[in-house]
């Protein structure tokens, strides 16, 4: 009986140390590269939610590695040739109706893209969830159905992030973000993102329904929907210019 109980105890134990054997910070370094891929292009659309209104942007986004990245606004009339440029460590948006160029600081990174409930270093991506946080397997838990790891991210001291922490659950079959939780400095949960709707986008299987949900107000949200995307497209350094904001399409 004691060999049987022994047995049923190393098990418990090798299940548990299994779930906890995967380096947190290469889970995260595969599942940020999946969604990045070398390079990548994406058109989306974005509805904004709001107890009494709501309203639909449709854009462009293009991006290669982490230093470079540009969104283009194709919709509504209102916005549409708004630019975002993100080359290295600089910032830019670029609005053709007032021809006016302004250079991003920092400070604006938690603010608002477009009014939506996402960020602007959402969309910029100004931040790395790779090399401006920590990662820590913290449980493994099912979202929607599907296995995933449950892993915190805590920023590194000299990191430049909007962030507290960030808590993702990324599916052990596709590594995809199911879910992501961020909180601000005083560990407070600012809102939560919850991604569906996986189908295959180019050669990769990712979620293409993703809702944006702020903790704090009632009847708020943001829905992106990924029209397209591809990955590993040919892209030059040069694309990602303040000149070529001006004529993107």
């Amino acid at each position: 009986m004691k060999v049987i109980k022994s047995i049923f105890f190393l098990s418990a134990i090798f299940i548990v140390s299994s779930c906890f054997s995967q380096n947190a910070t290469e889970i995260i370094k595969k599942a940020d590269k999946k969604y990045r891929g070398n390079s990548a292009k994406s058109e989306m659309t974005m509805t904004i939610v709001r107890p009494t209104w709501k309203r639909t942007l449709k854009f462009k986004t293009w991006g290669k590695g982490s230093d470079y990245s540009l969104a283009l606004i194709t919709y509504p009339a209102k916005e549409k040739g708004q630019t975002f440029l993100k080359r290295q460590n600089e910032m830019w948006t670029w609005n053709p109706k007032i021809s006016r160029l302004i250079k991003m600081p920092p400070s604006l990174m938690s603010q608002g893209w477009m009014g939506s409930d996402y960020t602007n270093d959402d969309i910029l991506k100004e931040s790395s969830i790779v090399n401006d946080y920590t990662h820590k397997i913290i449980a493994s838990e099912k979202i929607d159905g599907i296995d995933c790891w449950k892993i915190e991210l805590t920023p590194k001291e000299d990191a430049v992030v909007i962030w507290g922490k960030l808590i993702k659950w990324i599916s052990k079959d596709e590594y995809n973000q199911m879910k992501s939780e961020y909180y601000d400095e005083d560990d407070y949960l600012v809102k939560t993102e919850i991604a569906s709707s996986v189908k295959m986008m180019g050669n990769k299987k990712i979620p293409t329904h993703i809702e944006i949900i702020p903790a704090d107000e009632p009847n708020h949200k943001t829905v992106v929907d990924i029209n397209s995307m591809i990955f590993d497209v040919p892209i030059s350094d040069n694309f990602f210019t303040q000149q070529n904001m001006k004529r993107v399409k």
